[in-house]
């Protein structure tokens, strides 16, 4: 159990370390679900009280687990040291059968309308697309972004606005690959996704396939490190510190005029960082949402 802040961070802290598989808890997720129309009921007992973000995974039995957990469990407090705030922080571990896990854990992705028009589709969920409804089929797997979350959630409602017909599209710690996908199907002529994780490299590709898009190529870097050339919207759904270390770096990669969409941002970290992009660009527009923002600039 963790803070809004720290969610982001302690489910890429599992990620890293080989989970089979995250489910995040969060308040703030089932008051969005609320306001989806195509929700006709909703068990109160959803509705927590607190606002604390339960984080769930699986790490399969193996002879490095318990190596694996206390790692987890380390990390997690070190980001106190880079002024994360992990809250009351408590940590529980427990015996699950495998196939209860495989089974149970799909049951908290369903089918979630962003915007105007994307349709967030889990894999295994059927749905019937109204006219003019975008569907971006994902397999979130093993890493981050499901649309649920209001960092994700913000960046889709900003793309669904910024992207035009024959963009090049940068997306910058792509996770499961959603903003990505999500591009190309906006009409991006050339979507390039890239993030420093293996596994998530390989789950936005196989996210990739999943939606039949031949111009969203995923690659591994380290933040900008192996993008070439310049691109017309960059989007970096990360944290504050990289948002930070990176609004130098960005205009560098943007054409004349070109969109920086920054979020992943804690709302008491924002004046930090409108402070710092707003040396390299004009701020367009700012969206807040639960605890997060996010940023919308233009290259000067």
């Amino acid at each position: 159990m963790t803070t809004q802040e720290a969610e982001e961070a302690v489910t890429n802290i599992m990620h890293e370390l080989g989970a089979g598989g995250v489910v995040i808890k969060n308040p703030n997720d089932v008051k969005l679900l609320a306001q989806n129309d195509s929700w006709d009921y909703l068990d109160p007992s959803l509705f927590e009280e607190n606002e604390a973000v339960k984080v769930f995974a699986y790490f399969p039995m193996a002879s490095d687990t318990t190596d694996k957990i206390n790692l987890l469990k380390e990390r997690v407090v070190e980001l106190k040291s880079f002024g994360i705030d992990i809250g009351n922080f408590e940590f529980k571990v427990s015996e699950v059968n495998e196939a209860d896990w495989e089974n149970n854990w799909k049951q908290y992705y369903k089918p979630l309308k962003v915007g105007e028009k994307i349709v967030i589709k889990p894999s295994w969920e059927e749905y019937n697309p109204e006219e003019g409804e975008l569907i971006v089929e994902l397999d979130p797997g093993m890493a981050f972004g499901t649309g649920t979350h209001e960092t994700t959630k913000m960046c889709l409602e900003f793309l669904e606005k910024i992207i035009k017909q024959g963009d090049v599209v940068f997306d910058i710690g792509c996770g499961s690959g959603i903003l990505s996908i999500a591009s190309g199907k906006l009409g991006a002529k050339e979507v390039y996704a890239a993030d420093i994780d293996d596994v998530s490299v390989e789950i936005a590709r196989q996210n990739v396939e999943l939606n039949n898009l031949q111009n969203v190529k995923v690659f591994k870097s380290n933040l900008l490190k192996e993008f070439v050339g310049k691109a017309d919207v960059i989007v970096a759904n990360i944290i504050a510190d990289v948002i930070i270390k990176l609004s130098g770096e960005v205009p560098h990669y943007l054409q004349d005029k070109g969109l920086f969409l920054a979020s992943g941002i804690i709302k008491s970290r924002k004046e930090e960082v409108v402070e710092k992009i707003q040396n390299f660009f004009e701020i367009l527009k700012i969206k807040e949402e639960g605890e997060w923002c996010a940023i919308l600039a233009r290259k000067k």
